[in-house]
């Protein structure tokens, strides 16, 4: 089994798939979780580019959950203008981590990050931290909902990400 983030374009056709390369595994006193127990992981990193309605594009990265924990898999990506995170984040590290990283995998690759999460408690008494997010290009969460059905939006910028990426030109300094 393959945990995968597919990617459909506005006439419903697939765009693109995203194989899950990082498998979570965690213990914590009661705490376990093994997903290479019942999950293969992927292999490579995937980059889909979707055109827009007004003629543009999107350069959209795609990745799943614990891959957030792993900077050098989104480099690998670069440049992209929306990284994409869907994820079922433990309530443990979520609290702790989860918006920390978010916001980190935007400023460091100057993209947005757009994040749904599973959030509250599930029939099996497993309980996730939730908090879908749009982060902008220097961090800044646009918008969260913390818990429960719904929607998280906003505006894919490209002046916005040209901005920063010319004010703080980081990508270009690269030396590794």
């Amino acid at each position: 089994m393959l945990n995968t983030c597919p990617v459909y374009r506005p006439d419903g056709t697939l765009a693109a798939h995203y194989d899950k390369i990082h498998l979570f595994g965690f213990r914590r006193g009661d705490e376990r979780f093994d997903e290479a127990a019942t999950i293969v992981p992927g292999r490579t990193p995937v980059v889909c580019d979707l055109d827009l309605a007004d003629g543009g594009s999107l350069r959209m990265g795609l990745s799943v959950c614990y891959d957030l924990r792993f900077p050098e898999l989104y480099r690998q990506m670069l440049p992209v203008d929306l990284i994409v995170v869907p994820s079922a984040f433990t309530y443990t590290t979520g609290e702790a981590h989860w918006e920390l990283l978010l916001r980190a995998r935007a400023v460091e690759n100057q993209c947005y990050v757009l994040a749904a999460a599973q959030g509250g408690r599930h029939p099996n008494g497993r309980r996730t931290w939730g908090h879908s997010m749009l982060v902008d290009p220097w961090g800044e969460v646009l918008a969260v909902l913390p818990e429960g059905p719904g929607v998280v939006g906003g505006v894919i910028d490209r002046a916005r990400i040209d901005d920063v990426r010319a004010s703080l030109p980081a990508l270009s300094h690269r030396v590794l």
